[in-house]
């Protein structure tokens, strides 16, 4: 592949490339001589950015796809976006169910009536012999959220057991806990419109530019459409988000909580803070969650003056003065954040730390001004989050351990009372931990490949090889590692060959419309698991669902009345619009950019008192948090001298089942590597592409060098999506004790050359 194109695909979110016409693209044809009959409306595969699509048709068949440019993202799609149609119609694709008879077998062709009849006897004999927590569902924010909303009911209460968790526990668990104990609810209050009104941007633990980069654009744009736009990047990587900053900030990788306490210690300081607004909006709490005053945290703050944590940053102290500064004295100013911030240890104590910075300056619940964490799937928000799909957690912000909660499920779903366990199932780790042991006999894989994704892949290919398991992987793509551990693989509709709803970062619902007819055997994935309930025992009025259409409208009336109402969105009403935000609570609602604010949210009273109103805290007060900073689970020593982290590449998506399929991707970049700052490539002997072998206490592998000043000295980076070098064999599995998300950004590695 020749260097201009590399460089096209390296750089086309960076805002001179949008500047000189290369940035994300507005059409896509498989072919010059493709002109489709008609375009059908949709939401992008890919991050949870949920860019609207349009499918052009032709003779049965999706032949091009171009942006919505009636949705946020204005008609423009990202390389990978514009690149659908490749993946959707390649013919490297799981068609027909298949069955493993033993763990060392291959798989092999069978009906769906068979698969579905012994994986219900599976699963019922499981249930039987050992109860209803040796089964689980490991599901998706891929799944639509019909399909995860009628797996939820299936599993919590008609299995009776709450062993459901999906992969967002792995990417967006701690901006969960974040959000929650903070307000008191989960989600953003603010919306994408937030980005063309804000005069400052905090971007923190998040590539924008490669991860999500349809919304680097609009920052990029943004900041040279008006002048003194700034722009402040905290990230130990010089990535290609950090060339548009105009101050960037490479901390110590793990040392951002630190930083963060320095930013408000110079904020309350130099009286750069909003008393007004958090003497009425806010209160403290100590880090036993007990009340505090302004006076003990500016006691807890002396221990993170600028001084003192630039020399644990290892930055210059004048940046955190600029960056305090800068934050505070803007008009609006936007914080946003991904997994840099959320894949820790100390997970949700960072996202408190973002939504601290907003509470003290008032920079919240303002057009510009918002704590808005950026989620890395298409529908880990709707269909997950929302909709209650983890272990811990029922539909529209309920909890299994509140019964208040589970009554109000248990009537909605017509289920006897103590029928949902009041007991959380299995978060992520533990659920395989679990299945490793024998306690889980039973999973569903959904549209997930854990076999890659998950942390201490070793430890997590022995608990899927364990004999006495039953695995069943819901999977379109053939080549995912899941497959190599399964017993029963069954053929999905993938994509726009059924309809559903996805649910964006920015609280926005948007439907999927089926353009095209799925492969002969491949089932949208709802009628797939209604059967299967049936057959495995499960009382037949709780699936009694002809199609997604009737899902969307249960779903509908279990969150209304709720914060989370979006009874307003009906599916009449998604296939005329580009997708909604709630809350929307009736059909006329046009939908809400800005939550918590009188006259913005329908949930707040137009006779209420107070302009903001934080409806999820008893007190109706955010909550500014005493988080002390602590280190890794695994910091680097003597034996193990450098960090390790895990970072995102803009040519691939997770683990590449689908990018993979895309020639123009895999030339842009085939293969995982390791970044490599030039003084630890020197003293280690490493030169430029030589092999170079990375040990951690659980594993070792030979990767290609890449070295650049990208990294800050003492850290080297590695990206996941390659089949063929499992790097997350690398990672511990240690977790955030309150979300459990796993702490892939910070491990300690030694590297020398191969």
């Amino acid at each position: 592949m020749n260097s201009s194109r590399r460089e096209f695909l390296r750089n086309m979110a960076l805002a001179a490339a949008i500047a000189a016409g290369s940035g994300p693209l507005r059409a896509f044809a498989a072919s010059q001589n493709d002109s489709p009959e008609k375009w059908i409306k949709g939401v992008c595969r890919y991050c949870g950015t949920g860019c609207g699509v349009i499918v052009g048709v032709k003779n049965g068949k999706a032949v091009a796809i171009k942006g919505d440019p009636n949705n946020h993202n204005a008609g423009l799609l990202c390389l990978k976006g514009s690149l659908l149609i490749p993946v959707l119609n390649s013919p490297d694709r799981v068609t027909q169910p298949l069955y493993r008879k033993s763990k060392n077998a291959p798989l092999e062709p069978i009906s769906w009536d068979k698969a579905l009849d012994l994986m219900a006897a599976k699963f019922r004999g499981a249930i039987d012999t050992h109860g209803p927590n040796s089964v689980a569902w490991y599901g998706s924010g891929q799944c639509l959220t019909e399909e995860s909303y009628v797996a939820n009911k299936i599993f919590k209460a008609g299995f009776r057991t709450n062993n459901v968790d999906g992969n967002p526990r792995l990417c967006m668990a701690s901006a969960v806990g974040g959000y929650t104990t903070t307000f008191g609810k989960d989600e953003p209050m603010g919306s994408y419109s937030d980005i063309d009104k804000a005069t400052c941007f905090f971007i923190i633990g998040s590539n924008t530019s490669e991860a999500h980069p349809v919304l680097f654009r609009r920052i990029a744009r943004r900041k040279q459409a008006e002048p003194g736009i700034k722009v402040i990047v905290a990230d130990p990587r010089r990535t290609n988000t950090s060339r548009i900053a105009d101050l960037h900030i490479q901390f110590r990788p793990g040392t951002d909580l630190a930083l963060m306490h320095a930013m408000a210690w110079v904020i309350l300081h130099e009286e750069l803070d909003n008393p007004r607004f958090w003497n009425k909006y806010a209160t403290f709490m100590n880090l036993e969650g007990k009340p505090a005053t302004m006076e003990e945290y500016k006691a807890f703050l002396e221990d993170y003056t600028p001084a003192k944590v630039a020399a644990i940053c290892n930055i210059p102290e004048a940046q955190i003065w600029e960056a305090a500064k800068t934050f505070a004295e803007s008009t609006a100013s936007t914080s946003l954040w991904c997994m840099g911030i959320n894949q820790r240890v100390q997970g949700v104590a960072a996202n408190n730390l973002i939504h601290n910075l907003h509470l003290l300056t008032g920079h919240i619940c303002r057009p510009g001004a918002t704590p808005f964490s950026l989620t890395g799937q298409p529908n880990a928000c709707g269909g997950v989050r929302d909709g209650g799909v983890l272990s811990h957690i029922l539909p529209a912000g309920r909890s299994v351990t509140n019964p208040k909660h589970r009554e109000e499920m248990e009537t909605l779903w017509g289920v006897a009372p103590g029928t949902i366990s009041d007991k959380p199932g299995y978060h992520t780790v533990a659920m395989f931990e679990a299945l490793g042991k024998g306690d889980i006999k039973a999973m569903i894989i959904c549209e997930t490949n854990p076999a890659q994704t998950l942390p201490n892949l070793n430890k997590v290919h022995k608990a899927m090889a364990n004999p006495d398991s039953f695995i069943v992987s819901i999977e379109a793509f053939p080549d995912a590692i899941t497959l190599r551990y399964a017993d029963l693989v069954l053929a999905p509709a993938f994509w726009c060959e059924r309809d559903g709803v996805y649910g964006c970062g920015e609280r926005r619902y948007a439907l999927i419309e089926k353009a095209v007819e799925p492969p002969a055997q491949c089932r949208p994935t709802v009628n797939t698991l209604v059967e299967f309930a049936k057959r495995a025992g499960v009382d037949p009025k709780l699936v009694a669902f002809a199609n997604a259409e009737e899902v969307w409208d249960e779903w509908r009336m279990v969150a209304k009345g709720t914060t989370y109402d979006f009874y307003g969105m009906t599916r009449d009403r998604l296939r005329k619009e580009s997708g909604l935000l709630w809350p929307c609570p009736d059909e006329t609602h046009p939908g809400t950019l800005l939550r918590y604010v009188r006259g913005e949210d329908p949930l707040v009273p137009l006779d209420h008192p107070d302009k903001i109103f934080f409806y999820g805290r008893p007190d109706a007060r955010a909550v500014i948090w005493m988080r002390p900073h602590k280190g890794a689970a695994e910091e680097p020593d003597a034996e193990f001298p450098l960090y390790l982290t895990s970072m995102r590449v803009i040519d691939h998506w997770h683990t590449a089942t689908m990018t993979g399929k895309v020639p123009e991707l895999m030339r842009a970049n085939p293969h995982a590597f390791v970044e490599i700052h030039p003084e630890d490539a020197s003293t280690a002997g490493i030169a430029q592409g030589d092999s170079v072998m990375l040990e951690t206490r659980r594993d070792s592998m030979a990767l290609p060098a890449r070295i650049t000043e990208v990294c800050k000295k003492g850290l080297v980076a590695v990206p996941f999506f390659d089949p063929e070098k499992l790097v997350n064999k690398l990672f511990l599995d240690a977790t955030d004790p309150i979300s459990r998300e796993p702490e892939y950004k910070i491990c300690a590695v030694r590297i020398r050359k191969a």
